[in-house]
């Protein structure tokens, strides 16, 4: 199998007997682990409202990661754009480049990132959401040189090469990321049951640009890898802990692994959690290979996209780790 390439998306999520201090900083012993071992980009998400994940000032974050390595790409996995001013953007992420030039992402997303009260509370009006499509061009824009003429410019942003992804958890996206030549990121983590339609979709309809000239699709997978398969069963409860918290409105700091909620076997919560897992993979790394093998052989993707949410941190760097190993070392 040819390599390819590896990435990490990480919530900066609290865990069990931390804060959104040691969240962060174990975010940033992430990001330098596995820029040691030769992953290709780490990703943040924009939050909002969420007790337990400190993420919520996403630019910023990507600051201080990127502040604190060396070559990894750092971005946004992503900056849920309707919350946003197209400028305040543009200026956000021209500042990031600056700094830290060749190695800044801007993934969009149209999602609020919270519930919708909380993205009542963010947005510029009701109608953002709506006007994404356009609010992707407008940004574009501002990074272009073209718009040097024009009445409103971003400084630092303009004329800077800072590659533009769309964001997705439906087919909806796909048609977007296809009509504008943009690089497609698709969040099947957590969404998986149109992942396979919407990259057909993607591909098929994909427009080149001067950004891309061929499709190119990057899957987000929960990945947990550990010495033996067993081990890594074992570490998989911390996940479904955050699942059933998702399902059911019931968010906790993310848990030691060994124990389940008495709401998971309630038969609605555990199917909702087990469509979730759909692209799920864990295991020692000969089942990681075949397994995640098999998934990027199926998919045709370029590049592999990694959340992990195992509760120490010791088993979530060997995880990284051992991934790495099963895909791209000989």
């Amino acid at each position: 199998m040819t390599k390819i390439p590896l990435s990490v998306l990480e919530l900066a999520t609290v865990v069990e007997g931390g804060n959104h201090r040691t969240a962060i900083s174990n975010t940033v012993k992430i990001a330098q682990y596995v820029e040691s071992i030769g992953y290709q980009r780490i990703w943040m998400a924009e939050h909002h409202n969420m007790e337990y994940i400190a993420s919520s000032a996403t630019s910023i974050l990507i600051g201080h990661v990127a502040g604190k390595t060396k070559n990894i790409r750092v971005g946004s996995g992503g900056i849920m754009l309707p919350n946003h001013s197209p400028l305040v953007i543009a200026e956000q992420f021209g500042t990031l480049e600056t700094i830290y030039p060749g190695r800044i992402d801007l993934g969009l997303g149209r999602a609020p990132g919270s519930d919708q009260v909380t993205a009542m509370a963010l947005r510029r009006n009701q109608e953002t959401a709506h006007s994404f499509p356009r609010d992707v061009r407008q940004l574009q824009t501002y990074f272009s040189d073209d718009n040097a003429d024009a009445k409103v410019r971003a400084f630092p942003g303009e004329g800077l090469d800072i590659p533009l992804w769309i964001l997705g958890s439906s087919t909806d996206s796909a048609y977007l990321a296809a009509e504008m030549g943009l690089p497609y990121a698709f969040a099947s983590h957590f969404a998986p049951a149109q992942f396979r339609a919407a990259i057909q979709i993607y591909r098929s309809n994909f427009k080149p640009s001067t950004a891309l000239q061929r499709p190119y699709v990057m899957a987000c997978v929960n990945v947990i890898g550990a010495d033996t398969d067993d081990e890594a069963n074992f570490l998989l409860s911390s996940l479904l802990n955050l699942f059933v918290g998702i399902i059911t409105n019931t968010r906790k700091p993310l848990r030691p692994a060994g124990s389940f909620p008495e709401s998971y076997n309630i038969p609605e919560v555990k199917n909702a959690v087990n469509n979730m897992l759909s692209c799920t993979f864990y295991g020692s790394k000969e089942t990681l290979k075949k397994s995640l093998s098999q998934f990027i052989a199926e998919t045709e993707i370029d590049e592999l996209m990694v959340a992990s949410h195992i509760f120490g941190m010791d088993a979530k760097l060997k995880s990284f780790s051992i991934l790495n190993e099963a895909l791209n070392v000989d």
